[in-house]
């Protein structure tokens, strides 16, 4: 797995991300209804996409995998891999299906709600066929969520790949980005992402995505800990403004959140997982190490951050500058 170089010039190890790539459709005006909505903004999205973008944003090396609509906008989202410094050689255009979108409702605190239109769309019906092998090998981390799990063909592409990944030493990563109303039930949905759960090494889950996994309202270390396998290298629950909680086999703690203006939360959590994926490409004995590791978790927390400061997912994401603006002129909570 030697290193290579992607469209940005890193030389870093190489992250490649899987899963859906779509538009996201968000509200001029916060705190109201899609219906009462004046007008749409026009924003890239869909997480292993902003995972992958945030990683080259910091100088990182990355790669996406999925399947776009061989359409106006499919060619416009692989236009913006390529112009933020992705990788699009994984990429595959389907004729029949169109990209898909999704219309958000941003509330008035920032957070959100979806309403998709996927019946199907192109990332539904990627098949194993077309991965792109070669690319995937290549990986120090394979990186994923669980929409890809809910219909197949997609499903056993997204089998196929992470198989690929694993027999070619690279670290599996997996963040399930819950969408439930994609799901045909909530039994279904935590049934299916459970299905992949012991072969990941590094988790990353929000507060409310560990609630639902673990079907009861606390968010403490002993219900974090029940989610815990022995595979398992990290495990991080991201708590929103209150920062995020790791979890290792010798350690655990806790990383405070750093103060911004919010304005949308949308890929707060991918850009936190971007940061941390790419500092550790290179060193994954990070995990092993608290002081290290910590230091790497405020980066992903500044990451975060900076991201809800800015309507969208792909145009809010850091650059190195903003981050260490951030880090070095702002106190923690």
């Amino acid at each position: 797995m030697a290193a290579t170089t992607n469209n940005s010039g890193s030389s870093s190890g190489l992250i490649v991300s899987f899963g859906e790539m779509l538009i996201d459709f968000v509200p001029t005006v916060s705190g109201v209804s899609l219906a009462e909505a004046p007008g749409f903004l026009k924003a890239p999205g869909g997480a292993p996409a902003n995972v992958a973008i945030a990683v080259a944003r910091l100088g990182g090396n990355a790669a996406f995998v999925g399947k776009l609509g061989d359409d106006e906008f499919g060619q416009m989202l692989a236009g913006i891999l390529k112009e933020n410094g992705v990788s699009a050689e994984g990429v595959n255009f389907d004729k029949g299906a169109r990209t898909a979108l999704a219309f958000v409702t941003l509330r008035a605190d920032g957070e959100r709600e979806f309403m998709f239109y996927r019946n199907p769309s192109a990332d539904m019906l990627l098949t194993p066929d077309e991965l792109n092998l070669d690319l995937i090998r290549s990986a120090k981390v394979f990186h994923y969520g669980s929409i890809s799990l809910i219909v197949e063909p997609c499903r056993s592409a997204h089998l196929k790949a992470m198989e690929v990944a694993k027999a070619a030493g690279a670290l599996l990563s997996y963040d399930p980005n819950l969408r439930l109303p994609l799901w045909s039930s909530a039994e279904e949905a935590r049934r299916q992402i459970m299905s992949i759960w012991d072969q990941a090494e590094v988790i990353k889950v929000s507060d409310e995505e560990l609630q639902f996994l673990t079907e009861n309202d606390k968010v403490d270390d002993e219900s974090a800990m029940s989610l815990w396998h022995d595979n398992l290298k990290l495990l991080l629950v991201t708590l929103g403004d209150k920062g995020c909680r790791y979890y290792t086999k010798n350690f655990r703690g806790e990383v405070d959140a750093y103060r911004v203006k919010t304005v949308d939360t949308t890929g707060a959590g991918d850009s936190f997982v971007g940061a941390l994926l790419y500092k550790m490409v290179d060193d994954q004995t990070i995990i092993e190490d608290e002081l290290r590791l910590k230091e790497v978790l405020k980066y992903a927390c500044a990451c975060g951050a900076i991201t809800t400061t800015k309507k969208g997912a792909i145009p809010a994401l850091p650059t190195p500058s903003q981050v260490l603006t951030l880090l070095n002129g702002t106190e923690t909570e």
